[in-house]
């Protein structure tokens, strides 16, 4: 089978691998569709934080496909079933695994990284991790459900967002785009903000979507504030820059006795003021990763169209030249590349 191997920094290759069986206790599944996220462009890069990433390795962790084998002691799926797999596996037995936070496991490892990823035809994993997909989500749709469970984990369980809210989502990358298109299912008043980069493709993708946007290199976020909160400042903020400047505008852009969401992780130092948020009563909040019940809380969102996968998702990129989707996702020129390994 043909799998995408990194094989060192920005640097990708088609190599041929074994088809895998599976041992008594695990699944193969056929891969159907798979997607690049931030953390996958990092590791493309090979950025300093990802060094610990034994190359060369088959990347992917975001992926939809159909269980093609079982081991023989293997009870709970079926071949020919549609799944997808929770692709960060919590080790169940440090405290916060034990105490109902395993999103933040103390020894956690991720598929594509720790392990052979999705990048390929067929991949083995172990069926405590895999979610059934509902029979009205398109298996190529599925594929959304893990960067949707992030941003379903960022606005359903990490916010206080009510209809009617106020809402400024920083940052129009995939997070981003899900967080805002599942805040505006709601009911919420939604603006995106982008820069200049983000208007080519990513800040008319989420227009695409019905949610206004607005270029910060061109129009000044105070002038926003001023005319959708009366200049009282946005109920809620979430910040999926992935930049140390994020919380800073956020703390500048909220109002008093509102909340702001960190969904992005920011690189570099920030030199936040937050006497202004004490004397505020600003809820700062913080939203990593997800959880079983925001998988299936995605794959939800996904069947009932409040996610509107068609739209997000770019099927432009071939597997026979991967390097280009990554390339592309790094100068924003897409926003969630895709891959299809259905033959």
């Amino acid at each position: 089978m043909d799998a995408i191997v990194q094989t060192g920094a920005e640097n990708v290759e088609i190599q041929e691998r074994k088809v895998p069986t599976p041992n008594a206790d695990e699944v193969v599944v056929r891969v159907h569709t798979a997607g690049i996220c931030g953390s996958d462009a990092h590791a493309y890069k090979y950025d300093e934080s990802y060094h610990w990433i034994p190359i060369p390795r088959i990347m992917g962790h975001e992926y939809s496909g159909t269980v093609e084998s079982v081991g023989a002691d293997v009870t709970t799926v079926e071949p020919g079933e549609k799944v997808v797999e929770e692709p960060i596996h919590d080790c169940g037995e440090c405290f916060q695994c034990k105490n109902g936070q395993p999103n933040v496991c103390q020894d956690f490892s991720i598929t594509g990284m720790h392990r052979d990823g999705a990048y390929t035809e067929y991949v083995t994993v172990d069926p405590e991790h895999l979610h059934r997909v509902p029979e009205g989500v398109p298996l190529r749709d599925a594929a959304l459900t893990e960067p949707t469970s992030i941003a379903a984990r960022a606005v359903l369980t990490q916010s206080a967002l009510e209809p009617g809210d106020a809402v400024l989502v920083q940052g129009p990358g995939p997070i981003g785009v899900l967080t805002a298109a599942i805040a505006d299912s709601l009911g919420a008043n939604v603006v995106v903000s982008g820069l200049g980069k983000d208007t080519a493709y990513r800040l008319p993708l989420v227009e695409e979507l019905g949610i206004e946007t607005v270029n910060v290199a061109e129009t000044e976020l105070s002038d926003v504030v001023e005319e959708r909160t009366q200049g009282g400042g946005f109920d809620i903020v979430f910040d999926a820059t992935g930049h140390h400047s994020g919380v800073e505008i956020g703390v500048e852009h909220v109002r008093k006795g509102g909340q702001i969401v960190m969904v992005g992780i920011p690189n570099g130092v920030s030199e936040v003021g937050l006497a202004d948020s004490v004397r505020g009563e600003v809820d700062i909040n913080t939203s990593y990763g997800s959880t079983w019940r925001n998988f299936e809380q995605a794959l939800r969102l996904l069947e009932d169209g409040a996610v509107n996968a068609a739209t997000i998702m770019d099927t432009s990129y071939s597997t026979d030249d991967p390097a280009a989707a990554f390339e592309a996702f790094l100068s924003s020129e897409t926003c969630k590349p895709v891959f299809s390994f259905d033959a």
